[in-house]
């Protein structure tokens, strides 16, 4: 990606992470100009939504620890690609970060 694509989708990449009225905030105002780095942040975060989504059924059906356990780790992705968003580089978040590119690559 050039700087200038980077530049383009810095403001939309950081909305995505602001929760999911922030993520659908993003998808929407990026339907018209595609910009790649927006994309690529959006789908980080629709997977730590669904990351976040299963932390909480964990912690209300299996075992609150182990769900509040999944929810620190959820945290501390979001601030992981919240942190790359900002330093505007389009890097994944570790270990699920590319599966999340894969299973959502159709939105764009």
């Amino acid at each position: 990606m050039t700087d200038k694509t980077i530049q383009e989708g810095k403001t939309l990449a950081l909305v995505s992470y602001l929760t999911f009225i922030g993520l659908i905030i993003a998808i929407i105002m990026n339907l018209e100009k595609r910009n790649p780095f927006t994309l690529f942040h959006i789908r980080q975060m629709l997977g730590l939504i669904i990351m976040l989504l299963f932390s909480n059924l964990v912690e209300e059906y299996v075992n609150s620890l182990m769900g509040t356990s999944f929810w620190i780790i959820t945290f501390v992705c979001w601030l992981f690609g919240f942190f790359y968003a900002v330093k505007g580089e389009a890097k994944p978040i570790p270990v699920i970060g590319e599966k999340f590119q894969e299973w959502f690559r159709n939105i764009n």
